[in-house]
């Protein structure tokens, strides 16, 4: 936005961070809200704190920077306002787990190690956080982040006290971090009509059992290595050697075949057509199939027979079917999993698998056009207090775009403290 456009909306803003931040209990702190908004929305190649200032006529560097680095105000109530306002907005047709990488030089910056770099397509020194974000074909807008902290920082009192790492702060694996944040959600009121996710997550057995757990639907991309038994094959029990000793537990005859070697099995008829939404260049489309399977490996067997043992003592070795959603236009090029229900049509199946794209697509505005890795500080504090206002901006932005002339609806939880302030 330029100059002009940013003075146009200056009284909706003023409306926006007034609600939004109404956790925040000084005045003074959220006036820097609204000037760090608005440094954020205007155009300009860099969004560090120092070149937003020589932008905005009443930009004051050293305050910005003690609001975003210093201040002690808490993010949590901010975010939990944002998706207050924006999950009834977007009516989201699905929750998608990401996750976004962040090139940085030295090791000072927070939760810094030499890791996968999604920006760079390689290893490379960089901070890593994953996020959920509520998403349509039309919009899309972060409701949660989580900073991945490497298992090296676990132990590492020096470089914690330094960036400001809360002691209860400690490694936990992406996935984990991910279920955290539906839990976080949850105990907000805010249940996912379906959780999607690429196949870094979709393929980690762990996640799906974690979301089944909490009766939360799912379509998840996976590895085409994934196996997975047929549905229609059944365990047998071997036979028992001699009069006593235990019954052997019934087992799968064969390996389990890869979903890719399943999908290869399917008949040509199998594969139907779908279209699933227009794109730039008209309607996109490929063939698919839905079958149902059970899959299979030690992470999917280990619990469910734990689980049975504790209960019953005997296990029937039968695993939990789901869906096997395969694209093959001309070769087989993706899968998922889903538990969605048996009677599920294909088309729904498809559309939401392929939601993921608006992710991508409004990444490009929170990194590029919102300043999203364009932070320059090095503590816990400051980051989340700088993801928080980009999510904050995107989400006005977004508000704008869906619904410009309708005021965000009030909020009984923030509310009382609008006028708490220091005058």
């Amino acid at each position: 936005m330029d100059a002009h456009e940013v003075n146009r909306v200056r009284a909706m803003l003023a409306l926006y961070v007034a609600d939004v931040f109404a956790s925040v209990p000084r005045k003074d702190q959220r006036a820097k809200g609204d000037c760090y908004l608005r440094g954020l929305m205007l155009d300009g190649r860099r969004k560090s704190i120092q070149a937003m200032a020589s932008r905005l006529p009443d930009g004051d560097e050293q305050n910005l920077q003690q609001f975003v680095n210093q201040s002690t105000w808490d993010p949590v109530p901010v975010q939990r306002r944002i998706c207050e306002r924006m999950l009834p907005l977007i009516a989201p047709t699905a929750w998608v787990i990401d996750d976004v990488s962040v090139p940085k030089d030295g090791r000072m910056s927070v939760a810094v190690a030499p890791q996968y770099c999604g920006a760079l397509g390689k290893r490379a020194n960089c901070q890593v956080a994953v996020s959920v974000h509520a998403a349509t074909d039309t919009a899309s807008c972060p409701l949660q982040w989580r900073l991945f902290l490497p298992k090296e920082w676990a132990s590492d009192t020096g470089r914690r006290t330094v960036t400001r790492v809360p002691p209860e702060v400690t490694h936990r694996e992406k996935w984990r971090l991910a279920l955290d944040m539906l839990d976080t959600l949850a105990g907000w009121g805010m249940m996912p009509p379906v959780v999607v996710a690429d196949a870094a997550y979709g393929t980690n057995a762990h996640l799906r059992a974690g979301l089944a757990e909490r009766g939360i639907d799912y379509v998840l991309a996976v590895r085409a290595d994934v196996t997975a038994h047929p549905f229609e094959e059944q365990p047998v029990a071997p036979a028992r050697n001699g009069p006593v000793g235990c019954w052997p537990q019934p087992r799968y005859r064969h390996p389990a075949p890869s979903v890719t070697a399943l999908a290869a099995g399917l008949a040509q008829d199998a594969f139907t057509t779908v279209a699933w939404r227009n794109g730039s260049r008209g309607e996109l489309r490929s063939r698919f199939a839905a079958v149902c399977i059970r899959p299979a490996g030690k992470a999917v067997e280990r619990p469910i027979r734990t689980a049975a043992s504790a209960e019953q003592g005997w296990w029937d070795g039968v695993l939990p079917d789901c869906w096997l959603l395969a694209e093959w236009p001309e070769a087989p090029t993706d899968y998922w999993l889903s538990n969605l229900p048996a009677d599920m049509a294909i088309t729904t199946l498809v559309r939401l698998a392929k939601v993921r794209w608006r992710i991508e697509h409004d990444y490009r505005e929170l990194k590029h056009g919102l300043g999203l890795d364009h932070f320059e500080g090095r503590s816990w504090p400051g980051w989340h207090h700088h993801v928080t206002l980009v999510t904050a901006a995107h989400a006005f932005l977004t508000e704008q775009r869906l619904a410009p002339k309708a005021p965000g609806p009030a909020s009984p939880s923030t509310r009382s403290s609008m006028h708490s302030g220091t005058p």
